[in-house]
């Protein structure tokens, strides 16, 4: 190890916890070395006898100070290639305040040095600005100078993947039986794509000149080639990049041959008058080219006819028309199963027109459907992450949790399941539907790879194990050419080092003190702030796939010229593969027993993505590494994995899960539900990301239990009819359940009844009439009543429940009416219940005589007003409207015989302004029941 600069007693601050100790910089690593704090010793104990004779010998002999322990240090590494933003603080000599570092490494590793001396700080500064962002080529980074260790030196990783073994396990080859797929080598010296593997697998149909010309029509010739072969189903999912239409349509009849090939076998199916589509595929409509899937699975379509009515199955439920407000978070789509994925918005493509480039026309490509994922673009995704960077950037100062309403707002978590709801849908088309798919997004390198290798780990259990795993990464990530260099940025960037003067520095950053700058600095600050965001704003692009301009590292200040096409360009780094890893945690997450890698197999994979000590993820594609020879020069990184193989093994995985050759077995599908923070990449605990997630999905998990309790309570019981002594009755219920809070069916002509929470107050389905609400006797359970019974119930006669009524009422019944008159109007049932309520207390005013008294006989009121007495009785004069409502009637209005000074009010409820007969308040108070 050649340490070039060594710094004695300098502070580090991470996590909230102070250090100090040695900072040694090395031509490729950061060491900080610090002593591990040693737990004092313990005196063994003695005896009374053994005490007294030590003491004894003690006082003989000389003391002797005890030994010393020996000090152990703990070292911790860091390489310059993994540095994602340094920021240096200077300050004055005379300050007293030490000068300090502050480097946040893209394993969201963040730590603060702290150096007394500024010359030393300032030197050491400048020494990882210059091994970071200021070397000239790729070769000079430490995966060429790496010396493997010794577990590591017996494997080779660079021969795991060989493209003819792996489509031989699935099934193509030439020694094996036609299966339609054939391997060419069109590009065997990489001229006919430079960007795509040596060998394709393409249709056996379409020959190699055919290729030559469908190559021209798509961008840089990454024509449709095969990844997969479903054994099962001998369905295929294809990868390819956009076609160059252009906003003059565009075709080739050579790409169309070659979809077409690709999707031969079930052409022929989809050409049968007997053809049916499979109830678990893409519920796509009758009578229109368009549908919305959002990122939960929901479908509608969008069509000027409507839509056929959807089918049952356990993914694609009834239409959300809401989800074409939410954006990014829709896939559009038609008819056939064989499926045409574009990864993009549908806008997207269409702006990708106006360049050359855009979508297929689908009047061209009737042997499938097109689909669009609404995935967004890299410079969305990377703004999203700088976001969660943003909630968890003070983790070396605090070990406070991180901010959850920054973590919401980066929508990190909304493209989680973005990418896995498209890589669901493909996997069903494939595995369920048995039907054929076509991935693309803008070059096919990021989204595309993304969605097929995502897929894949859906449908088949070998890319589940770590071997597996491995082919898979190899084969369409590395294979296929996804951009890991300029995804990544190895060479870093001059952006990334930051310089914070005067009103930046002064003072140092210690866990619960706070930065007290002066005013005028801070203003200054502000202002240099927002002119630089306001810069950086105006150069930023957000095209789709939009390659960006050299003008991204033309600015950069570098010790010679950099090699062509090996500066970073800021512009194009985006967290693809991180986001592939996040979502295969998630699978892994929600189910442990079907991986046989664990967690930490995913976070040092990308650990080792940015840290440059293997040559697997250097350059752009599969010729650059060839070139470059890396196979010769460098060491894989699947070494050390394999040399280290039991610390990544999970000990839940259960093989004998997936080795039942049934296809539904084999299948595997994530919970877009339980979408949660890979907090381990974050350095972050459980608690601290995912706290607020838990919380709400256990409110909503005690829910669903309450309302399955109910209903389960409510199906349990026979249903009853509540009877009154005088054999009246009054309402419908179910046993168990009790009369008030049971629910029943409603007077309403076609309703279904609702079951009510147990401790919720009695609503309108649950309390049917009056009578049950004031029922106080008991009640004897009957047979269930059927529909005619039910009909025959609201066809009885009112008098016959206003004598129930009657035969249940005391002095206190007014009362009684104000308790329910209380409960309907807590349930705002509005006008129509108040009408029937009213028209059954204009009755009972005046026909009964309720308001007080007794009727003997029967007897009519004396008046219309129906505040007359029984015979012998002297009552209070009390109105429908103080009866129901408890509202004294109006002078005015008690006076006008005539109903001039009731008003609206009390002919609604029956009042004194009410001319109503007897027999038309019964027929009225009949009706509205029976229309409710």
């Amino acid at each position: 190890m050649d340490i070039k600069l060594t710094v004695d007693n300098v502070h580090a601050l991470s996590s909230g916890t102070s250090t100090r100790g040695t900072l040694k910089l090395t031509t490729f690593h950061i060491i900080f070395s610090a002593p591990v704090p040693t737990p004092p010793l313990k005196d063994s104990p003695s005896t009374s006898l053994e005490a007294s004779t030590s003491s004894l010998e003690a006082s003989k002999q000389k003391p002797q100070p005890p030994a010393p322990p020996a000090i152990r240090y703990r070292e911790s590494w860091i390489t310059y290639p993994i540095i994602a933003h340094c920021t240096f603080r200077p300050t004055p000599p005379t300050s007293g305040v030490p000068s300090s570092i502050r480097i946040r490494c893209r394993d969201f590793n963040i730590v603060c040095f702290n150096f007394s001396d500024d010359k030393q700080a300032r030197e050491v500064f400048e020494f990882i600005r210059s091994r970071t962002c200021r070397l000239t080529s790729i070769e000079k980074l430490y995966a060429f100078s790496y010396v493997p260790a010794r577990q590591e030196k017996d494997l080779c990783g660079w021969d795991l993947y060989d493209t003819r073994a792996e489509f031989r396990r699935q099934g193509i080859s030439e020694k094996l039986s036609d299966k339609g797929w054939r391997i060419s080598t069109i590009n065997k010296d990489y001229a006919f794509s430079p960007t795509y593997p040596a060998l394709l697998v393409v249709p056996s149909k379409i020959s190699d000149n055919v290729l030559k010309y469908a190559g021209q029509f798509r961008s840089r010739a990454r024509i449709p080639a095969l990844t997969y072969y479903h054994p099962i189903t001998q369905c295929s999912i294809t990868r390819s990049s956009q076609p160059l239409v252009g906003v003059r349509n565009n075709r080739s009849i050579q790409d169309e041959r070659l979809v077409s090939a690709c999707f031969y076998k079930s052409t022929a199916v989809f050409n049968s008058d007997n053809a049916t589509g499979s109830s678990d595929n893409i519920d796509f409509p009758e009578g229109g080219d368009t549908m919305i899937v959002s990122y939960d699975g929901t479908t509608s379509a969008v069509t000027d006819h409507p839509p056929a009515p959807d089918r049952d199955n356990d993914w694609a439920n009834e239409a959300d028309d809401g989800s074409d407000d939410k954006p990014g978070s829709r896939v559009v789509g038609a008819r056939r199963d064989n499926l045409i994925v574009d990864a993009r918005p549908a806008i997207n493509s269409l702006a990708m027109q106006v360049v050359g480039k855009g979508s297929e026309n689908m009047d061209h490509y009737k042997s499938a459907t097109k689909v669009f994922l609404s995935i967004d673009n890299i410079h969305v995704m990377r703004d999203s992450l700088n976001k969660v960077i943003e909630a968890v950037k003070d983790a070396d100062i605090s070990p406070l949790p991180p901010n959850q309403d920054l973590l919401a707002k980066s929508g990190w978590l909304r493209h989680i399941r973005g990418i896995l709801t498209g890589s669901q849908t493909i996997a069903r088309q494939v595995g369920v539907s048995a039907a054929h798919v076509l991935i693309h997004c803008s070059d096919g390198w990021d989204r595309t790879s993304q969605l097929s290798a995502l897929s894949q780990i859906m449908l088949d259990p070998y890319f589940r194990t770590i071997d597996g795993f491995i082919v898979l990464v190899e084969k369409d990530w590395l294979s296929f050419g996804h951009m890991f260099q300029q995804r990544s940025g190895y060479l870093n960037s001059e952006k990334w080092f930051v310089t914070q003067n005067d009103a930046m520095a002064g003072t140092k950053i210690d866990p619960g003190e706070s930065d007290g700058r002066n005013f005028d600095n801070a203003v200054a600050s502000a202002r240099r702030f927002f002119k630089k965001s306001l810069s950086q704003d105006k150069d930023d692009s957000d095209g789709d796939g939009a390659a960006a301009t050299g003008d991204d590292a033309s600015n950069d200040k570098q010790t010679g010229p950099v090699e062509e096409g090996q500066a970073t360009r800021p512009k194009e780094i985006s967290p693809v593969f991180h986001q592939f890893l996040d979502a295969t945690y998630q699978l892994l997450r929600q189910h442990p027993t079907r991986f046989e890698f664990n967690e930490r197999f995913l976070r040092r994979l990308l650990y080792h993505l940015y840290s440059c000590q293997y040559g697997t993820f250097l350059y752009n594609n599969e010729r650059q590494r060839l070139d470059a020879k890396v196979h010769e020069k460098t060491s894989s990184v699947w070494d050390y994995f394999l040399s280290r193989r039991a610390e990544f093994l999970n000990p839940k995985y259960d093989s004998s899960i997936d080795a039942n050759d049934r296809q539904a077995d084999r299948l595997l599908f994530p919970k877009l539900e339980e979408i949660r923070w890979w907090h381990q990449a974050f350095n972050r605990t459980d608690q601290d990301m995912n706290a607020p997630l838990h919380a709400a999905a256990a409110a909503a998990e005690r829910s669903a239990n309450y309302q399955a309790a109910a209903m389960t309570s409510v199906a349990a019981g026979p249903a009853t009819v509540v009877i009154t002594p005088g054999g009246d009755e009054s309402a419908v219920g179910y046993a168990g359940t009790g009369t008030r809070n049971s629910p029943s069916i409603s007077p309403r002509r076609g309703a279904s009844p609702i079951p009510p929470l147990p401790s919720q107050p009695p609503s309108f389905q649950t309390s049917q009439s009056a009578a049950a609400e004031l029922e106080t006797t008991t009640s004897s359970t009957v047979a269930a009543p059927n529909a005619s019974i039910a009909r025959s119930m609201l066809a009885t006669p009112v008098e016959s429940n206003i004598a129930s009524f009657n035969r249940s009422s005391s002095a206190s019944e007014p009362s009684a009416l104000a308790a329910l008159r209380d409960g309907f109007a807590g349930l705002g049932l509005g006008q129509k219940v108040g009408g029937v309520l009213g028209s059954l207390s204009a009755v009972g005013s005046n026909s009964f005589g309720i308001g007080g008294g007794s009727n003997n006989g029967g007897a009519a009121a004396s008046n219309d007003r129906g505040t007359g007495s029984g015979s012998g009785s002297s009552t209070s004069n009390i109105s429908g409207r103080e009866a129901l409502f408890g509202v004294p009637e109006p002078e005015s209005s008690a006076a006008d015989d005539s109903g001039s000074g009731g008003g609206v009010f009390d002919s609604f409820v029956g009042g004194s302004g009410s001319r109503r007969s007897k027999a038309s308040s019964r027929s009225s108070g009949e009706q509205e029941l029976r229309d409710m």
